[in-house]
């Protein structure tokens, strides 16, 4: 791969936007363009040959394979997107993906993932972020020159009319006004509150995310995409924000901003020239408008393939270029005006075959870094990281996929379901998923039930009945009571669990916040009748200790009597809430009080100190004080398993590295205040 500033670029795409950049490449003098890859001979030669294109490729993958091609701009349809930009960075090559970057958040995720472990460099096209117009906007914002920012309008919008062959009018291409130049108004309206929010600070703030979110759009009968669409966004300081978009009617595209001030006007914010390019700015009280002038060194798509060449070793550009949080940022927002209009695309639905973003089969990475265990009664090794599945749900099904595809892909093997997470729709979610991967003898699935108030042996057989049914599988592997009854004695649980082993139902069972003193009785009389017995527990067990119960019945075992018991008789133990529900990610001091949950349960003085140390700890080992937190859990004295619950891919991976981190006994000591 090259690594100088002079790119061989491929184009992957021939419609008009590729040519767009094609003829933008033979203009600037950073980069060259080798090669073309398309579906057909015919589009690879004509835009070959109008271009003078060498290398062209009557297929994607050719493309990907040219090793004279070092950096591909990525020019398909929207739901293309994702897929191509994470194969070509298994291919090696930088890239430069047209907008928007993927069809939603969990893809966007995944590729930003791809990103990372492929060591590339990768920015979303939004060409006019890259244009020193945009960065004098920027700057104008920051520094105050229209006072507070208090409403900004981003407008882009086109009449294409009834052609409904073209993929900006079809659902199942991921079109619409949203995601084809709603994208931009997102964009710049994310990035103006952003500027303006991090004008007083050290630390200026590239982009701000909307709290609010409220969208009006009119979806065609045929197209089942939004024409035309507008949104409202509220961001925090009082910011607001109104943004009009559409493919099938044509309005002004201007952005302007009021201020307490003044204004500012953006007369052609989307495709600013090289030379012409104003900003307008008004102040309160006066008709002057003072004319700000911006001349840039090329086209704006000249711009923006510089731009990709001088941050190539960086693998992202600065803002205000869309650096990879920009990216997600955006995307979330797409998500949810998406969702506030009610435009769902074909291949996010409940009903979809969902394949993975890269759609390779899905397996373990060759490098990964998980560890398992053993334990005695069963058969499987199991991953000492547990994917707790309460994010998961059938309206959710893209970020279900995700997630789990990802945690397959690090090493993971055991998922932690229960019949109370999601009114059920958390198991049909995963049994959805198993059933689209075909992966069911691979994956550990450990399902908890019988919560009260159906702690019965009647409500046992109940709730492994319509788990099976929910996760569409034969066989549940580790079964566990959501919680304990002590008006039915144990025998009658044990007697209860046995039949349903017997049955095929359940592999093996265990209990879930049940005490040391009923575990031990359960067992006594499993042995008495010579039938099997608990063979695991899950409590809470956590660096941070519990002011209280965080649900009712729940149990932890975080003192020091119970951890010597676990260390004595070697039993092992699931975790819940392992990560102190994001205690040690720093989003929490003793200052803030707006989380009531979080006082209620882990606020108290040990634990800060906790946090102080995992902070100092985390500092001479080059990781994190979450990861510090997760390694307590995983470093025990017995076999320990953390369940985690990531909401996003990057957290998931984080965590995972957690696994690397190995603590002394004295550090483990030192750490808990011991």
């Amino acid at each position: 791969m090259s690594t100088t500033n002079t790119l061989r670029w491929g184009i992957l795409g021939t419609g008009h936007i590729a040519e767009a950049l094609a003829k933008a490449i033979n203009e600037c003098d950073t980069g060259t363009l080798v090669g073309v890859g398309s579906r057909t001979d015919e589009a690879a030669n004509r835009l070959g040959g109008h271009y003078s294109i060498r290398n062209r490729h009557d297929t994607y993958e050719g493309l990907l394979a040219d090793n004279e091609v070092d950096t591909i701009y990525i020019a398909l349809p929207n739901h293309l997107h994702a897929e191509w930009a994470i194969k070509c960075a298994q291919a090696g090559k930088h890239i430069l993906c047209e907008k928007p970057l993927a069809t939603n958040l969990p893809q966007a995720m995944a590729v930003i993932e791809a990103m990372r472990r492929y060591d590339v460099f990768m920015m979303e096209a939004f060409m006019y972020r890259c244009h020193p117009q945009t960065a004098r906007l920027q700057q104008l914002i920051r520094e105050g020159a229209i006072g507070e920012v208090r409403l900004i309008q981003a407008n882009f919008s086109y009449n294409m009319g009834p052609k409904y062959d073209n993929i900006r009018l079809q659902n199942e291409s991921a079109g619409g006004g949203i995601m084809d130049v709603g994208c931009y108004t997102a964009s710049m309206t994310r990035m103006i509150a952003g500027a303006a929010l991090g004008a007083d600070s050290s630390s200026p703030k590239d982009v701000a995310e909307p709290i609010e979110v409220k969208g009006c759009a009119h979806i065609g009968d045929r197209s089942r995409v939004d024409e035309q669409a507008t949104a409202s966004f509220k961001f925090d300081g009082g910011i607001v924000a109104n943004l009009a978009c559409g493919c099938e009617v044509g309005v002004e595209s201007v952005v302007r901003v009021w201020g307490s001030e003044g204004n500012i006007v953006v007369p052609n914010p989307w495709f600013p020239g090289k030379d012409g390019n104003k900003i307008l700015v008004k102040a309160v009280g006066k008709e002057e408008i003072k004319e700000i002038l911006i001349v840039a060194p090329a086209s704006v798509y000249a711009v923006e393939a510089d731009t990709v060449a001088a941050h190539i070793a960086n693998r992202q550009a600065p803002s205000p270029c869309m650096t990879w949080e920009d990216s997600l940022g955006n995307m979330r927002t797409l998500d949810r005006w998406r969702e506030s209009v009610g435009l769902k695309f074909d291949q996010e639905k409940c009903e979809a075959h969902i394949p993975t973003v890269s759609h390779l089969p899905l397996a373990p990475r060759p490098d990964h870094r998980m560890k398992y265990l053993s334990i005695p009664g069963f058969d499987h090794p199991i991953s000492q990281l547990v994917m707790g599945t309460m994010v998961c749900h059938t309206e959710r099904l893209p970020l279900t996929c995700a997630l789990l595809d990802h945690f397959v892909e690090l090493g993971g093997n055991a998922l932690d379901l229960a019949w109370v997470y999601g009114g059920g729709k958390s198991e049909e979610s995963v049994g959805r998923w198993l059933q689209m991967r075909g992966n069911r003898e691979g994956i550990i699935l450990s399902v908890k039930g019988a919560h009260t108030p159906m702690s019965t042996p009647e409500g046992i057989e109940q709730h492994i009945a319509d788990s099976l049914q929910r996760l569409q599988v034969n066989c549940i592997d580790l079964w566990m009571m959501h919680r304990d009854n002590l008006d039915i004695p144990v025998g009658e649980f044990i007697d209860c669990l046995n039949a349903q082993k017997t049955l095929g139902n359940i592999r093996a069972f265990g209990v879930s916040n049940w005490t040391v003193a009923r575990i031990e009785a359960a067992n006594r009389y499993a042995a008495s009748q010579g039938v099997e017995g608990l063979i695991a527990s899950s409590c809470n067990l956590s660096l941070a200790v519990l002011n209280e119960e965080i649900w009712e019945g729940s149990l932890s075992v975080s003192d020091s009597e119970s951890r010597a018991w676990h260390e004595r008789t070697q039993f092992p133990l699931f975790c819940w809430s392992s990560q102190a529900q994001g205690f040690f990610t720093g989003r929490y001091s003793q200052d803030d009080l707006s989380n009531s949950e979080m006082v209620r349960c882990w606020y108290n003085k040990g634990n800060f100190q906790r946090l102080e140390r995992a902070r100092e700890l985390a500092e001479k080992k080059g990781v994190t004080a979450t990861q510090i937190a997760v390694a307590y859990v995983l470093n025990q004295p017995f076999p320990c398993f953390a369940l985690v619950g990531p909401h996003t891919l990057e957290e998931m991976r984080t965590t995972t590295q957690s696994l690397d981190v190995a603590l002394t006994p004295e550090e483990m000591r030192w750490v808990n205040l011991e």
